[in-house]
């Protein structure tokens, strides 16, 4: 764990996307069965502490997870406004009602979307897709032939935006792009959906010259591995999952959604 804390941090990029996929689902889980304050608050405080060390600039962080720092508060404010009611009402009015239960729904709410959201983001900023479909084909062992389906699929969405300036760029160039906004997109859509399956189908028939589809054990270019950095990420994950848990369970603010209600 200290290895973690004070590696460069680059270092903190390069670990197994493997390892990290295991340490946002044992940091998450728990804050997933559970709904209060306490909990959440806990793991984010953490969170936000060792999030200098992941590798990530602060202006590189801050564009990475402002959508996430936009939708949280939304998400409390809309819970606080149409949540269950309980406790003392403080205002009502038509359907919404504002109570003591609201608010504190809304605070857990809003917590723990910024627990679960921040450091999958965070630690998935600089995962490189064949890095990862390496490691879930080698490491745990997923079947090639999803996997490498799945990377290619991927690798194709980055072509959607140039493919969806060229169709625009075409249409105005032929005057059909000045009016009716709806009717456009809805054409354009049309037009790019075509195209994606005329180019997924080419990339299957490619694929399948080039052997992807045979059966078989297959060959890596590049071997995934998994060491002891890796396993202490991991680890870190257990830890503040376990000291949040712990904190909610002490104070008593554990609430298991799945419990009896």
């Amino acid at each position: 764990m200290i290895d973690i804390l004070t590696a460069a941090p680059s270092r903190v990029t390069q670990l197994n996307p493997v390892a990290k996929l295991l340490a946002i689902v044992v940091l998450t889980v728990p804050l997933v069965l559970t709904l209060d304050a306490v909990s959440a608050g806990v793991a984010l405080a953490i969170e936000l502490a060792l999030f200098p060390f992941a590798g990530l600039g602060w202006r590189q962080f801050w564009r990475r997870t402002w959508i996430v720092w936009l939708l949280a508060p939304l998400t409390g404010v809309t819970i606080a406004l149409y949540g269950q009611a309980s406790g003392l009402i403080y205002a009502e009015w038509f359907v919404v009602r504002i109570s003591e239960g609201s608010l504190t729904l809304a605070l857990a709410t809003m917590l723990r979307v910024l627990a679960i959201a921040l450091p999958s983001v965070v630690l998935f900023a600089a995962v490189d897709p064949t890095d990862l479909a390496d490691g879930l084909a080698q490491v745990l062992r997923l079947p090639a032939r999803f996997v490498l389906g799945g990377l290619a699929g991927l690798r194709m969405v980055g072509l959607f935006v140039d493919d969806w300036r060229a169709l625009e760029l075409a249409r105005r160039s032929r005057g059909v792009a000045d009016r009716g906004r709806i009717r456009r997109f809805v054409g354009m859509a049309f037009a790019l959906l075509v195209l994606s399956i005329r180019r997924g189908t080419k990339l299957a028939v490619a694929m399948e010259a080039r052997g992807f589809g045979a059966p078989g054990p297959r060959t890596w270019a590049r071997e995934s591995r998994v060491g002891p950095a890796e396993w202490l990420l991991v680890l870190l994950g257990a830890v503040i999952a376990a000291v949040a848990v712990g904190a909610a369970v002490a104070t008593g603010s554990w609430n298991f959604i799945l419990g009896p209600s």
